[in-house]
């Protein structure tokens, strides 16, 4: 089985054992950039495939949406023949992926250790959801580190309940983790003609991706609260209400909020003590909120949209998912590729030489089984 592709990734073979989210993720993403990924399921298929509604043609839009590029094969590990073609395709593969509990893949001969045997240079990333120590046996859902990471106690209004983020934004993490891991072994690799494990787990990928909130509290010893729409750290930077609805107004800095006051013809209030500088505006935001709102209400929100953006205010409207897409068409960034008759969200990183590929739509399970199988026996 030959693979004539471009990418800046192209050559590559990538043995992806992983379901669900985190994993399928990181290898669309690689393999729009080029590599060959082959998805090995269970004769039930990945489990996405029934995340149902919404649907497209029957087949569930969770699973499209992160597994294009792909090729399918359906194997039962616990079967001889099954087992012999997965191990087979270990042995030749350049990264093998999977988000198994940790150990799981061992009794199959097709862990870290068993693999390496046979394929020194392979790069075998592990994702889990809490790692391999203590940890190893909890199940990996992201809702689960949502709540044990704290972001759910950052989410939702101060008085009311916590909440989660509206998608699984640490599968999607781990992922981008996961193909960072990759790549710079892939890259150490090309160094040394040595391939290594690398270990991604959700929680870790979490506390890192709370970024200010983690370094508030490891660095500075907060514990940071729930704050709704606003920010610890800056004001305004949250939604304020004109004469229409909500709009997201921004002053990440001293200019910024200057010239917020400005197109307000509120050319004072950059020079009151109270909120001449950032760490002013956010002691005093329960006094400067009320200035600004008045004065918003005024106007609808699309007109200070237009208004506030050309003074080089950041801010925003607040969209739903197809005002978003719109506003991307509108800007030129075709963010959406259809590959078959399939639509789906193009991959965000552009390249000046070599552009990711949209070649093969997701995959029906096991429908590239016969080739793939006739492959590995040759």
């Amino acid at each position: 089985m030959v693979q004539h592709s471009t990418g800046p990734l192209a050559g590559l073979l990538v043995a992806d054992f992983s379901r669900i989210l985190a994993g399928p993720y990181a290898t669309m993403l690689l393999a729009d950039l080029g590599a060959q990924v082959i998805k090995v399921e269970s004769p039930g298929g990945d489990d996405t495939r029934t995340w149902m509604p919404p649907t497209r043609d029957g087949v569930s839009t969770y699973y499209l949406g992160i597994n294009r590029n792909k090729r399918s094969i359906a194997l039962d590990l616990k079967k001889p023949d099954d087992l012999a073609a997965a191990q087979e395709l270990a042995r030749r593969a350049d990264v093998l992926i999977e988000n198994f509990r940790p150990g799981g893949l061992a009794r199959f001969g097709l862990d870290y250790d068993t693999v390496t045997a046979n394929n020194d240079k392979i790069v075998y990333a592990s994702i889990s959801g809490f790692g391999t120590g203590a940890g190893r046996d909890f199940p990996g859902y992201d809702l689960m580190v949502q709540a044990i990471s704290g972001l759910m106690s950052l989410t939702g209004d101060p008085d009311g309940s916590p909440y989660r983020a509206g998608i699984s934004v640490f599968d999607v993490m781990a992922g981008l983790h996961a193909s960072i891991g990759i790549l710079a072994a892939l890259h150490h690799r090309g160094e040394t003609g040595r391939g290594q494990h690398v270990e991604v787990n959700l929680l870790s990928s979490a506390l890192s991706g709370l970024v200010n909130h983690s370094s508030g509290y490891v660095a500075g010893g907060t514990v940071p609260f729930r704050m709704g729409n606003a920010h610890p750290s800056l004001f305004p930077y949250e939604p304020l209400p004109t004469a229409d609805g909500e709009l997201i107004v921004i002053a990440g800095n001293d200019g910024q909020f200057r010239k917020l006051c400005q197109v307000l013809d509120l050319p004072e209030l950059p020079d009151d003590p109270r909120f001449g500088r950032n760490q002013d505006r956010t002691a005093n935001r329960e006094e400067l909120r009320p200035l600004l709102v008045q004065r918003l209400a005024q106007r609808t929100k699309d007109e200070w949209f237009r208004d506030l953006l050309a003074a080089g205010v950041p801010c925003a409207p607040i969209n739903t998912i197809d005002g978003g897409v719109a506003l991307a068409e509108e800007l030129g960034l075709d963010p959406v590729v259809t590959v078959g008759d399939v639509p789906g969200v193009r991959n965000p990183i552009t390249f000046s030489d070599t552009p990711a590929r949209y070649e093969l739509p997701p995959p029906g399970l096991d429908e590239h089984g016969e080739e793939i199988r006739a492959w590995l026996k040759n």
